[in-house]
């Protein structure tokens, strides 16, 4: 059932005297309202925070005299006693300015007094971070995200107005969602969260983004984790990324004197923060925080900046400052617009003893409650600690509006008749049609970027067809019927292939597909080079890379996750393999120096050789993947993994020909790989992946079965790393049916060693140092390699280069590998 706008408006109009108990302004002598201040009742975790306009509402039924602490950071602590008789009780209040002062200070002219300060607060930092080391509370977070000027097409594709949240000058709320949860955590890793309410504004089936897990990060870490690794002021090391200036010292409301330091970055352009952050002397904990950092130091373009807030309170009870409140506020803007937004979230009902035995942690960190997305508006106006401004009233009683008219049936057609109509962007970017009430789509791949062209087919277009049906609201399941279809004109082959895939769950995600016809395969079927680039290498430099064959096949695939980490996946196919010669010595750039090579690797300038024999073969394969340490989050709609970088990733897989035409064609292979990324603090991101494998009745196989290797020929680079893959290596030039093993490694520093180079550092690029190599019973390839990443124009970071020397027996290559990332969007 769709919900009426009309309480919405009813709720903020009559809400306030009916569920919070205590209400009020908070503003500064000067008369600004003041947003996110901290309000509590004293000597407890009952509190709240005002919202931007300095509203605020306190939920609390208990009569008699209380004391209504108000704190802010910058401001003097108020504290306003109240003998409550009867309810709701309107409490405003003024809050005046902090004054610091450094008459009380000590200044040293051989140090600098902030630098003292911080050393205790480093040297206290564990014992201070133990103090808040298990608990549980309860957490709300509102997050709103805004766009300016947002244009009407993106690379010629509508962008719409993003579900009612664009007006007509291209501005507007696109984002707003709140959730109420129960979280506990035990240090140093454990955490577990429960959605107990989830609310996004237009979307009364959709869950909120807003999560502690998120949020679970602290200033006492060495390192904060946004992106990138972001070094705390208090970080062990922070002496090497900061200066710190002592503003001034206030005595807070318990007397004790809080120490306001200012954080100076000594490189703007590393892992840093700026700003305020407060020490308590003499326990030297974090009093509060006023930090900000930028996209150029978290190493995301599109972002400006993003500015966190945390204000603490001491607890009679655990004798320790407690974080009760956090605002992350952010900006940023790419291609002609803009944005900002905010999250703010409050902690309550703090308990520092927990009682949790071994059953009350496991893999599962955040769960949502089955009716969590359908709390009602009453429920909101009673558990919602922070108030909504009048802009966020409004936007969900539009959206709610929005939403209602929008999945009618009238509207639904309406808009699918706009949609459905074709258009000439339509050839570049395929067509898709669509019955939004029927929930189900057709999808037209672009001819224009299927045409490619290679010397067996010559110029040849792809047209890939797709027909599916969701089964539910959530389009978590489904079913999908698929078709591509291929002419090449140089050879005059028309080839089809299709088939059909069920989705079952979005739990276990089981997933099998039937599939089946005619089509163009690489020999490798890692497919090392892409069929765009090979267009640009044959195209521009008559360098045919692309060596493929005829496969008609009949398949059957299975995958489901069994367990939580441990993935099946399974295939079973007859094949009939085909060798094909090129077709065509159609030149179109011609370089005088270079000329074709044949389509047979194994002998590239005798064009009447075949790699293998045609013949048929039956293939199953069976591979286990287990995602050691896996984590996940348990929707009602499905589960989502999260990789740990704390343990590798395994992966074991048989695969066997059996039946083969060519007796000698059978083959047994089996393998592993072994794979993890690590990320040692502020050093920057590890990466590495181990595999090996072995052939059973391996002397006579097919050249299609042998192990090849993920080559490099082009002197370009399309992913965001090459673990996995060699620069140098030609693309079949090792290719085996012995034993082997395959090593490859790289450290991405991540600004930590150029940053701190004068000049150099102003670049904000990343050195990044890799190793690989392959060995089996002939002789070893290895590669070193050097370069830069994050090199680029403004916010347009796509690109990377390095300097790769290969070896093998003595033999040298060296050369520039140019990575645009980029590429691998337009694939």
């Amino acid at each position: 059932m769709k919900k009426s706008p009309l309480p919405y408006a009813l709720l903020f109009l009559f809400s306030v005297p009916v569920f919070s108990q205590i209400t009020g302004t908070v503003t500064s002598t000067k008369g600004d309202t003041l947003p996110f201040v901290n309000i509590y009742i004293e000597n407890s975790f009952i509190g709240t925070t005002s919202n931007e306009n300095g509203d605020y509402q306190l939920s609390f039924s208990e009569k008699g005299n209380h004391v209504v602490v108000f704190q802010f950071l910058g401001y003097k602590t108020l504290k306003k006693p109240v003998n409550i008789t009867s309810f709701p009780l309107e409490l405003d209040a003024k809050m005046q300015e902090e004054t610091t002062s450094l008459d009380e200070v000590l200044v040293q002219s051989t140090e600098n007094p902030a630098n003292k300060i911080i050393r205790a607060a480093i040297a206290n930092r564990k014992k201070n971070l133990k103090k808040l080391g298990n608990y549980t509370a309860d957490f709300y977070s509102k997050g709103i995200w805004r766009l300016k000027n947002v244009p009407e097409k993106i690379l010629g594709q509508e962008v719409g107005d993003l579900n009612g949240g664009l007006d007509s000058t291209r501005s507007g709320v696109i984002y707003l969602s709140e959730t109420v949860s129960k979280i506990q955590y035990e240090a140093p890793d454990n955490f577990k969260e429960k959605i107990i309410a989830s609310k996004v504004s237009g979307n009364d089936n959709g869950f909120s983004m807003n999560t502690a897990l998120e949020s679970n990060s602290t200033f006492y870490n060495n390192t904060f984790t946004l992106n990138r690794e972001i070094v705390s002021p208090i970080a062990d090391f922070a002496f090497n990324y900061y200066n710190y200036k002592l503003e001034g010292v206030f005595y807070d409301d318990r007397g004790n004197l809080i120490n306001k330091i200012q954080v100076i970055p000594k490189r703007p352009t590393d892992k840093v923060f700026s700003g305020i952050i407060y020490i308590v002397e003499g326990t030297w904990e974090i009093f509060g925080a006023e930090l900000k950092t930028t996209g150029e130091a978290m190493q995301v373009p599109p972002v400006e900046e993003v500015f966190f807030k945390q204000n603490f309170k001491y607890s009679e009870e655990y004798k320790t400052y407690v974080l009760i409140s956090q605002t992350i506020e952010f900006s940023f803007g790419i291609f002609g617009f803009s944005g900002d937004g905010s999250f703010v979230h409050v902690y309550s009902n703090y308990d520092f003893t927990p009682n949790f035995d071994e059953k009350t942690f496991d893999k599962e960190i955040l769960v949502f409650d089955p009716e969590a997305n359908e709390k009602d508006s009453i429920y909101w106006e009673k558990h919602r600690p922070v108030p909504l401004t009048q802009e966020e009233v409004k936007d969900y009683v539009k959206k709610d509006s929005i939403q209602e008219v929008r999945n009618s049936k009238t509207y639904l057609d309406s808009v699918d008749t706009s949609h459905n109509k074709f258009a000439v962007s339509d050839l570049l970017f395929g067509y898709t049609y669509q019955n939004s009430i029927k929930d189900y789509y057709l999808n037209f791949s672009s001819p224009l970027f299927g045409t490619h062209f290679n010397t067996v087919q010559g110029w040849n277009t792809d047209l890939d067809v797709s027909f599916r049906k969701n089964l539910d609201e959530n389009n978590t399941r489904y079913y999908r019927i698929f078709s591509g279809a291929n002419y090449g004109f140089a050879d005059d082959r028309f080839r089809i292939d299709g088939g059909f895939q069920y989705k079952f769950n979005n739990f276990s995600k089981p997933i099998l597909t039937i599939s089946g016809g005619i089509e163009t395969q690489q020999i490798n079927d890692r497919e090392p080079i892409s069929e765009r680039m090979n267009d640009i290498t044959t195209i521009y430099f008559e360098r045919n890379y692309l060596k493929i064959f005829d496969r008609l096949y009949a398949q059957v695939s299975y995958q489901e996750e069994l367990f939580n980490g441990f993935k099946l996946y399974t295939d079973l196919s007859f094949e009939n393999r085909k060798p094909l010669l090129n077709a065509t010595d159609h030149v179109i750039i011609d370089n005088e120096d270079q000329i074709y090579t044949s389509n047979n690797p194994l002998q590239p300038y005798d064009f009447n050789s075949v790699p293998f024999l045609e013949h048929n073969i039956v293939k199953m394969s069976v591979m286990g993947v287990m995602n050691f340490g896996q984590e996940f989050m348990t929707y009602p709609d499905g589960k989502f993994n999260i990789t740990s970088d704390k343990y590798p990733i395994l992966a074991v897989k048989f695969e066997k020909g059996l039946g083969a035409t060519i007796e000698d064609y059978n083959f047994d292979h089996l393998s592993a790989m072994v794979t993890q990324t690590l990320s040692p603090g502020v050093i920057g991101e590890f990466r590495y992946q181990v595999s090996g494998g072995t052939f059973f009745e391996n002397e006579k196989i097919s050249f299609l079965d042998y192990q090849h290797f993920n080559g490099n020929q082009t002197r370009i680079g399309t992913s965001s790393n090459y673990v996995g893959q060699f620069n140098l290596l030609p693309y079949y030039a090792m290719s085996t049916n012995n034993n082997y093993a395959e090593v490859h490694a790289e450290h991405n520093f991540n600004g930590w060693f150029l940053g701190k180079i004068p000049l150099l550092n102003q670049l904000n690029v990343n050195l990044v140092v890799g190793a690989h190599a392959i060995y089996f019973d002939e002789k070893p390839y290895s590669e070193y390699s050097v370069g830069l990443d994050n090199l680029g124009i403004g916010k347009l970071k796509f690109l990377r280069i390095d300097y790769v020397l290969s070896n093998q027996d003595g033999q040298r290559d060296a050369a520039f590998i140019f990575g645009l990332k980029f590429l691998n969007i337009l694939e």
